[in-house]
């Protein structure tokens, strides 16, 4: 070998090994392989299961442990015309970068077909994300990650954190609220599509240790 190829071996490698150590590894999460009654999932990768994350009723909370990403939602869950959907998230500990929160306008979840408007939050940076999924392809950005004074942020040494999320659908537009702040709203001729009636739901990201309270439909 040539000094040079050696050299472009060299390169490669040398790219190579910080890419690689930002990948994510999905936390070996045994469950029971089953939900609470009324609910389902949906993974974002064919292959997750419900093997593969932890979730567990206590009254009107539920206790997730995650495993490959999903959003949960429970079938009675239906919103039309005017509503509000809302939630409080709380985590022990960090998340990292990871997010979590609530979704509208759930439309054939089971199919290829899959269509919703998901509100997320990352509390470890205070970054919001408003998505449009629609079908297999990956999500359109609405509001791309966004620092958000109104996101609680990783409480110092625990890690903790406790966050109210909501999105309000009035008769012609869409409000996003964190902890009682709207932090952004958009006419719904404005969302390109992005469906705000059908069924409400939960957005567990991957590598997810929450509890969620209060869960509901506000009409």
């Amino acid at each position: 070998m040539t000094f040079r190829s050696i050299a472009v071996v060299a390169l490669a490698v040398g790219l190579a090994a910080p890419l690689a150590g930002q990948m994510d590894h999905t936390s070996n999460i045994k469950g029971s392989g089953k939900l609470p009654a009324g609910w389902n999932a949906r993974f974002d990768q064919p292959s997750g299961s419900l093997t593969q994350v932890d979730v567990r009723q206590a009254g009107t909370a539920l206790a997730f442990r995650s495993g490959p990403a999903a959003i949960y939602w429970n079938t009675k869950d239906v919103a039309a015309g005017q509503y509000t959907v809302s939630a409080i998230f709380e985590q022990k500990k960090s998340m990292q970068h990871e997010a979590y929160g609530i979704f509208v306008g759930g439309q054939n979840l089971s199919d290829p077909t899959q269509n919703y408007l998901y509100f997320v939050i990352k509390p470890q940076t205070g970054e919001m994300i408003i998505n449009h999924r629609n079908s297999n392809a990956r999500p359109r950005a609405i509001v791309a990650a966004t620092p958000s004074e109104a996101i609680n942020k990783d409480a110092a040494g625990t890690g903790a954190a406790t966050n109210a999320i909501a999105i309000r659908v009035s008769k012609d537009s869409v409000h996003f609220y964190i902890n009682g702040k709207e932090v952004r709203n958009f006419a719904k001729a404005g969302l390109g599509g992005a469906p705000t009636e059908g069924i409400a739901g939960l957005r567990i990201n991957h590598n997810i240790d929450i509890e969620v309270r209060d869960f509901g439909i506000k009409r």
